[in-house]
């Protein structure tokens, strides 16, 4: 059974690891189905062409936080339902 999640995607770092100020912070959104949010993350993190760094934290409620590395930098995700309908 698939659900609606809601991936915050936050840049944390440039290519040569360092932070990205605060004013030039990038965060996106984006809306993916998948059976939990653990398969949220490798769906998000498969189509970007990235990697997780460390572990994908999982929280009651459907919710998690990843890192990811890509071409491009470091980002935090957070994911969470984007709704209490599920679908077939």
């Amino acid at each position: 059974m698939l659900m609606r999640f809601s991936i915050e995607q936050r840049h944390l770092t440039d290519v040569a690891g360092k932070p990205i100020s605060r004013e030039g912070s990038e965060v996106s959104f984006h809306l993916l189905d998948a059976e939990s949010a653990d398969d949220a993350v490798s769906v998000h993190i498969r189509d970007r062409g990235a990697e997780v760094i460390g572990n994908v934290i999982k929280f009651p409620g459907f919710q998690a936080v990843a890192t990811m590395r890509c071409a491009d930098g470091v980002y935090t995700l957070q994911v969470s339902p984007a709704s209490a309908q599920r679908l077939s």
